[in-house]
């Protein structure tokens, strides 16, 4: 069974949000790795790109599938996990030690939509 973290915030498509501040703290979670299988390639956005909730903002590929990643929340992308461009895998390895990006947020109620752990897991079976 995957894992689910308790303390983030998830999105029905499957990313994981950390909030520090006004920062969003990115990922995909261990549910989603799992059922994509080895992840071969990270599309990432670029810093200081604007992203909206509900948009796609970069893709990952694995053996299995291609799965768009859709922003949980909107902002500016203020870091990029650059690590995932040349280790892909560093998500299957640990979904939520290995961010995807971090945004300032625009809008923190959009924070409100997002699911606590407890009711993801009824999401992730």
């Amino acid at each position: 069974m995957s894992k689910i973290a308790k303390g983030l915030l998830y999105s029905e498509s499957h990313e994981w949000v950390k909030v520090e501040g006004n920062i969003a703290v990115i990922g995909v979670s261990d549910f989603a790795q799992a059922e994509m299988g080895d992840i071969t390639y990270v599309d990432l956005p670029d810093e200081g790109d604007e992203i909206e909730k509900g948009e796609d903002f970069g893709a990952l590929e694995s053996v299995k599938a291609s799965s768009e990643l859709y922003a949980p929340v909107s902002g500016k992308v203020v870091e990029v996990n650059t690590a995932l461009e040349d280790a892909p895998e560093l998500i299957n390895e640990d979904a939520f030690e290995n961010w995807i990006i971090k945004v300032e947020m625009s809008d923190e109620s959009e924070l409100e939509d997002l699911m606590d752990a407890k009711a993801y897991e009824e999401v992730a079976k």
